[in-house]
């Protein structure tokens, strides 16, 4: 039953994010607009499973931008991290957690349907709070200044 939710949840709401984000990822920019770059573009498919799932692992499978699908079991966290000079995106699929950011670990209430923003160089952990799983998508990316 919770493969099923899970699933349905990623059809409706987060796979359309992914093929959006992953499609534009393809795309680059001229003097008269977008021009699309075909084989650059990706289609991947979330597993269902509670494994640990990489979906993109930066160069040459982008311009950068890696990502992942993180499951995490009740009072389970990925634990406290910086991603450096990236910024990163947290699409929470299912379950309900903690974002405990900073080092004062402010915490922000995140689960299914939200969407977190971590700055670059921001200490942050994801700590799932409810009764059942936790799941997200991560997407990070490399800051121009």
């Amino acid at each position: 039953m919770r493969n099923r939710r899970v699933r349905a949840i990623v059809f409706e709401l987060i796979f359309p994010l992914a093929v959006g984000s992953i499609f534009f990822a393809g795309c680059a920019a001229n003097s008269g607009g977008l021009v699309m770059s075909p084989e650059k573009v990706r289609v991947i498919h979330l597993k269902s499973g509670s494994e640990y799932q990489e979906l993109l692992s930066g160069r040459p499978q982008s311009h950068g931008m890696r990502s992942g699908r993180v499951y995490l079991e009740p009072g389970q966290s990925c634990g406290r991290h910086t991603t450096k000079a990236h910024e990163e995106m947290l699409i929470f699929l299912a379950g309900k957690g903690t974002a405990l950011v900073g080092e004062e670990e402010k915490a922000f209430e995140v689960g299914k349907g939200a969407v977190c923003y971590i700055p670059p160089h921001t200490i942050h952990n994801i700590k799932n709070t409810g009764t059942e799983a936790l799941v997200y998508i991560y997407c990070v990316a490399p800051v121009k200044d």
